[in-house]
């Protein structure tokens, strides 16, 4: 254990030697603390992918759709008390997809098409309580509704692009049979990532998708905390810039792609990444 008032350099102990440090001051820092989170594991069934004018043509005649991938484009939160339950909030989540699928519309080549699907997600956690109402010279809102929400906690995301589960195609007219929650409007940034407008209604037929998602949601509050401060963080490497080196020079430098030319067994596949884009393809 290292002396009271002194922290080990984990610079200098990588090295083979300790360099201690004093403390020289505690300082008061401004943060985010964390007072409730939760891990989620979500099999989200069924959801409907919303397409372009022209995807939803290509899906009208097509025969079979596979899934391609998913990925997660963009999350809205909302926090609100929960009644006669004090220090508690809700937290609603509204996830935003954009789901690639393989749409054969007979013995050619499969064509990709793209589309939007959501999911909504309500959970329950402990933010505490503060009546100080917070305010920075970076916010930029007016009005008694803003005012309202400075004194709530933050709520925070972390969430990975999903993974394709299953997509489905069915006729209009079977709709009934699948759980489908109609969209209404579509935020403007998120109908930025297509390339037209998407058609929420009417087309003959329809796909729905099941997603698997993980993510992480947290309650946040600004904070002040009492920290021992060491020293000031100096950066100790060295930035590098454009070279006049030999070409040659430099590409004798770069390590062999052996990952490139020998395709990964399966107890290589470790990295969620690796295994999310193996499903999907």
């Amino acid at each position: 254990m290292p002396d009271k008032g002194v922290i080990p350099n984990a610079a200098a102990g990588a090295a083979g030697g300790v360099d201690r440090q004093p403390i020289k001051e505690a300082v008061c820092v401004h943060t985010q603390k964390i007072y409730d989170a939760c891990r989620d594991k979500d099999c989200l069934e069924d959801l409907r992918i919303y397409f372009t004018s022209g995807g939803q043509a290509v899906i009208d005649r097509a025969i079979n759709v596979k899934s391609r991938r998913a990925e997660l484009i963009s999350c809205y939160l909302d926090v609100e008390a929960v009644t006669f339950n004090r220090g508690f909030y809700s937290v609603d989540v509204k996830y935003f997809y954009r789901v690639t699928v393989d749409a054969f519309a007979g013995v050619g080549r499969p064509v990709e098409v793209a589309g939007l699907a959501t999911f909504d997600k309500r959970v329950i956690l402990f933010g505490s309580e503060g009546n100080a109402k917070i305010y920075s010279s970076t916010d930029h809102f007016f009005g008694a509704k803003c005012a309202q929400k400075a004194n709530l906690p933050t709520a925070v995301v972390e969430a990975v692009d999903p993974i394709c589960l299953s997509v489905k195609m069915i006729e209009h007219h079977d709709q009934q049979s699948v759980y489908c929650s109609d969209l209404h409007d579509v935020p403007e940034f998120v109908g930025e990532c297509f390339d037209d407008e998407l058609v929420l209604e009417g087309g003959e037929k329809r796909v729905f998708c099941t997603l698997g998602q993980f993510s992480i949601v947290r309650l946040e509050r600004d904070t002040q905390l009492v920290m021992p401060c060491y020293d000031f963080c100096m950066p100790e490497k060295e930035c590098i810039g454009g070279s006049d080196d030999n070409p040659c020079d430099l590409f004798r430098r770069i390590k062999f792609p052996v990952d490139e030319f020998f395709p990964p067994v399966a107890g290589d596949y470790t990295d969620y990444r690796d295994l999310r884009d193996s499903i999907c393809k």
